[in-house]
């Protein structure tokens, strides 16, 4: 099994949603296109992405929303050593259809209450949605590493909410460590390195906004009531 040295997750650079959440109302999530900043976020990753691997060739999945196929181009790595596919088990978390701001925003107060890993958003997904089709996608990542010439490199083009849960399934972690961790920045990078004894670890760990033994603890506080 020829296992990558590397498998790097980077979120989109800054989209016009990032910066105006009342576009959500007139254009589709899929459709949102990176801003200028965010372009220069992607060309910035994609520098050190540039340098990171070489003349090594890279095995490139792409999320189908615009700002990540933007984000990619932006990143102008070397056509002849990328094999690139896109790959809708990487795609945001499905909130329905044309959003009205006054009510997403009153359903993310309602998560952040609930639990964004339950939480489900009217019309749209949970987080555990995505963590099934983000496992499914792992199951079918894992099922090429058996290809003899697989490359040394895996780059994978995605949503902050979707690294999060890529790696929560990938190290096992559990519901209360996930949803104690912040999404990472647009154009932010977090990589698996494969180390010596087979296993691979994180190079640097998501934020992290609360203990997770809080939340862990309220979970077996909930668990004993008896309804």
């Amino acid at each position: 099994m020829a296992r990558p040295r590397r498998i790097v997750l980077v979120r989109h650079g800054e989209s016009v949603g990032n910066a105006d959440d009342t576009v959500y109302e007139r254009e589709p999530d899929h459709a949102l296109a990176l801003t200028e900043t965010g372009w220069q976020q992607a060309e910035d990753t994609g520098k050190r992405l540039r340098e990171l691997f070489g003349s090594e060739r890279v095995s490139v999945y792409v999320s189908p929303y615009r700002r990540t196929h933007e984000t990619f181009r932006a990143f102008h790595l070397d056509p002849g050593l990328v094999r690139v596919r896109e790959e809708p088990r990487l795609r945001e978390q499905d909130w329905g259809n044309w959003q009205d701001r006054d009510d997403v925003r009153l359903q993310k107060a309602y998560r952040d209450a609930y639990g964004h890993f339950f939480y489900r958003f009217a019309q749209g997904e949970s987080g555990a949605d995505v963590y099934d089709r983000v496992g499914n996608f792992l199951e079918s990542l894992y099922r090429s590493f058996e290809a003899p010439d697989h490359p040394p490199n895996v780059l994978l083009v995605t949503h902050g909410l979707a690294m999060r849960l890529f790696c929560m399934r990938w190290f096992h972690w559990t519901v209360a460590e996930f949803e104690s961790l912040s999404n990472p920045g647009n154009a932010e990078v977090r990589m698996l390195v494969l180390g010596e004894d087979g296993r691979y670890i994180l190079d640097r760990p998501f934020e992290q906004w609360r203990d997770p033994e809080v939340l862990r603890s309220h979970r077996i506080e909930w668990q004993g009531d008896d309804r």
